[in-house]
Protein backbone atom coordinates (compact mmCIF):
# COMPACT_ATOMS: atom_id res chain seq x y z
CA UNK A 1 0.00 0.00 0.00
CA UNK A 2 1.24 3.10 -0.52
CA UNK A 3 2.50 5.94 1.52
CA UNK A 4 -0.48 8.35 2.33
CA UNK A 5 -0.15 12.59 2.39
CA UNK A 6 -3.25 14.74 3.50
CA UNK A 7 -3.38 17.80 1.31
CA UNK A 8 -5.22 19.88 4.24
CA UNK A 9 -6.75 23.07 2.08
CA UNK A 10 -9.75 25.74 1.21
CA UNK A 11 -10.37 27.77 -1.05
CA UNK A 12 -7.42 30.03 -1.63
CA UNK A 13 -5.27 28.18 -1.69
CA UNK A 14 -2.06 28.97 -3.89
CA UNK A 15 -2.77 27.28 -7.36
CA UNK A 16 1.44 26.10 -7.80
CA UNK A 17 1.39 24.81 -3.92
CA UNK A 18 -0.98 22.74 -3.99
CA UNK A 19 -1.01 21.25 -7.50
CA UNK A 20 2.77 21.29 -7.97
CA UNK A 21 4.08 18.97 -4.65
CA UNK A 22 0.33 16.81 -5.13
CA UNK A 23 1.92 15.96 -8.52
CA UNK A 24 5.37 15.90 -7.09
CA UNK A 25 4.29 13.36 -4.59
CA UNK A 26 2.16 11.23 -6.74
CA UNK A 27 5.36 10.97 -9.24
CA UNK A 28 7.48 9.72 -6.46
CA UNK A 29 4.62 7.19 -5.58
CA UNK A 30 2.88 8.45 -3.09
CA UNK A 31 -0.80 8.34 -2.52
CA UNK A 32 -2.17 12.36 -2.03
CA UNK A 33 -6.01 13.05 -0.43
CA UNK A 34 -7.07 16.26 -0.73
CA UNK A 35 -9.20 17.05 2.66
CA UNK A 36 -11.27 20.34 2.89
CA UNK A 37 -14.12 21.93 5.41
CA UNK A 38 -16.87 20.67 2.99
CA UNK A 39 -16.80 18.04 -0.08
CA UNK A 40 -16.88 19.03 -3.50
CA UNK A 41 -14.03 20.92 -4.96
CA UNK A 42 -12.03 23.78 -3.09
CA UNK A 43 -10.87 26.76 -6.23
CA UNK A 44 -7.64 28.20 -5.64
CA UNK A 45 -5.99 31.82 -6.44
CA UNK A 46 -3.59 31.70 -9.34
CA UNK A 47 -1.39 35.32 -9.07
CA UNK A 48 -4.27 37.65 -9.62
CA UNK A 49 -7.37 36.34 -9.60
CA UNK A 50 -8.98 32.88 -8.82
CA UNK A 51 -7.60 29.40 -10.25
CA UNK A 52 -8.68 26.28 -11.09
CA UNK A 53 -10.42 23.51 -8.98
CA UNK A 54 -9.66 20.37 -6.86
CA UNK A 55 -11.44 17.94 -5.96
CA UNK A 56 -12.02 17.06 -2.21
CA UNK A 57 -11.47 13.60 -1.46
CA UNK A 58 -12.31 13.63 2.23
CA UNK A 59 -13.83 16.56 4.28
CA UNK A 60 -12.50 17.59 7.88
CA UNK A 61 -15.06 15.83 10.08
CA UNK A 62 -13.65 12.71 8.00
CA UNK A 63 -10.16 13.02 8.50
CA UNK A 64 -7.69 11.18 11.14
CA UNK A 65 -4.16 12.05 10.87
CA UNK A 66 -3.15 8.31 12.08
CA UNK A 67 -4.47 7.40 8.40
CA UNK A 68 -1.84 9.29 6.82
CA UNK A 69 1.94 9.12 6.51
CA UNK A 70 2.81 13.03 6.84
CA UNK A 71 0.88 16.49 5.71
CA UNK A 72 1.26 19.32 3.09
CA UNK A 73 -0.27 23.07 3.60
CA UNK A 74 -0.33 24.57 0.82
CA UNK A 75 -0.12 28.51 0.93
CA UNK A 76 -1.82 31.43 -0.34
CA UNK A 77 -2.80 34.15 1.75
CA UNK A 78 -6.64 33.01 2.06
CA UNK A 79 -6.23 29.61 2.49
CA UNK A 80 -4.36 29.41 5.68
CA UNK A 81 -6.45 32.19 6.81
CA UNK A 82 -9.62 30.69 6.75
CA UNK A 83 -8.22 26.84 7.88
CA UNK A 84 -6.77 28.55 11.46
CA UNK A 85 -10.02 29.36 12.70
CA UNK A 86 -11.37 25.27 12.23
CA UNK A 87 -10.55 23.83 15.50
CA UNK A 88 -10.37 20.42 13.36
CA UNK A 89 -7.79 21.79 11.14
CA UNK A 90 -5.48 22.84 13.74
CA UNK A 91 -5.98 19.66 15.87
CA UNK A 92 -5.13 17.91 12.46
CA UNK A 93 -1.56 19.63 12.46
CA UNK A 94 -1.09 18.95 16.08
CA UNK A 95 -1.94 15.66 15.70
CA UNK A 96 0.63 15.03 13.03
CA UNK A 97 3.02 16.96 14.80
CA UNK A 98 2.43 14.95 18.28
CA UNK A 99 2.81 11.70 15.90
CA UNK A 100 6.41 12.89 14.64
CA UNK A 101 4.83 12.70 11.32
CA UNK A 102 6.53 14.97 8.39
CA UNK A 103 4.45 18.51 8.08
CA UNK A 104 5.46 20.81 4.95
CA UNK A 105 4.37 24.08 5.09
CA UNK A 106 4.85 26.78 2.52
CA UNK A 107 4.29 30.32 1.87
CA UNK A 108 1.36 31.65 4.04
CA UNK A 109 0.77 27.78 5.57
CA UNK A 110 3.28 28.46 8.42
CA UNK A 111 0.23 30.22 10.20
CA UNK A 112 -0.98 26.93 11.00
CA UNK A 113 2.00 25.95 13.00
CA UNK A 114 1.79 29.02 14.65
CA UNK A 115 -1.96 28.06 15.67
CA UNK A 116 -1.38 24.90 16.59
CA UNK A 117 1.44 26.25 18.83
CA UNK A 118 3.98 24.03 17.74
CA UNK A 119 6.99 26.50 16.23
CA UNK A 120 8.48 27.63 19.98
CA UNK A 121 11.94 26.69 19.31
CA UNK A 122 12.24 25.30 15.80
CA UNK A 123 14.06 26.81 12.58
CA UNK A 124 11.37 27.72 10.32
CA UNK A 125 10.68 29.89 7.55
CA UNK A 126 7.87 31.46 5.54
CA UNK A 127 6.90 34.15 2.75
CA UNK A 128 8.49 37.88 4.54
CA UNK A 129 5.13 38.74 6.04
CA UNK A 130 4.67 36.07 8.61
CA UNK A 131 8.07 36.15 9.72
CA UNK A 132 7.47 38.35 12.61
CA UNK A 133 4.46 36.01 13.61
CA UNK A 134 6.77 32.66 13.22
CA UNK A 135 9.41 34.91 15.60
CA UNK A 136 6.64 35.89 18.08
CA UNK A 137 5.35 32.53 18.37
CA UNK A 138 9.08 31.70 19.87
CA UNK A 139 10.22 30.20 16.35
CA UNK A 140 13.72 30.59 14.83
CA UNK A 141 13.26 32.45 11.86
CA UNK A 142 15.27 32.13 8.41
CA UNK A 143 15.26 33.19 4.93
CA UNK A 144 15.99 30.07 2.99
CA UNK A 145 14.12 28.17 0.42
CA UNK A 146 13.61 25.30 3.02
CA UNK A 147 14.04 25.37 6.55
CA UNK A 148 13.82 21.35 7.78
CA UNK A 149 13.56 20.82 12.08
CA UNK A 150 12.78 17.50 13.09
CA UNK A 151 9.49 16.60 11.70
CA UNK A 152 8.54 20.44 10.20
CA UNK A 153 9.12 21.48 6.56
CA UNK A 154 8.90 24.71 5.84
CA UNK A 155 9.80 26.94 2.14
CA UNK A 156 9.27 30.71 1.15
CA UNK A 157 7.52 30.64 -1.97
CA UNK A 158 6.17 28.66 -5.10
CA UNK A 159 9.92 29.54 -6.60
CA UNK A 160 11.12 26.72 -3.67
CA UNK A 161 8.65 24.41 -4.81
CA UNK A 162 11.09 21.93 -5.96
CA UNK A 163 13.54 22.00 -3.19
CA UNK A 164 10.50 22.15 -0.65
CA UNK A 165 9.43 18.71 -2.67
CA UNK A 166 12.34 17.17 -2.90
CA UNK A 167 12.41 17.45 1.18
CA UNK A 168 9.34 16.35 1.88
CA UNK A 169 9.63 13.32 -0.54
CA UNK A 170 12.79 12.26 1.33
CA UNK A 171 11.17 12.92 5.04
CA UNK A 172 7.80 10.59 4.05
CA UNK A 173 10.53 7.94 2.31
CA UNK A 174 12.02 7.48 5.97
CA UNK A 175 8.44 7.14 7.30
CA UNK A 176 7.93 3.73 8.80
CA UNK A 177 4.74 1.57 8.06
CA UNK A 178 4.05 -0.48 10.88
CA UNK A 179 3.93 -4.28 10.19
CA UNK A 180 0.48 -5.86 10.07
CA UNK A 181 0.27 -8.44 13.05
Amino acid sequence: MPKRIMILATDGFEQSELEKPKANLESAGFETVVVSMEDGSITGWDENDWGSDVNVDLTLDEAEAQEFDALLLPGGQINPDILRMQDKAVQLVRDFNDQGKPIAAICHAPWMLVEADIVKGRTVTSWPSLRKDLANAGGNVVDQEVAQDGNLITSRNPDDIPAFSEALIEAVEKVEIPELA
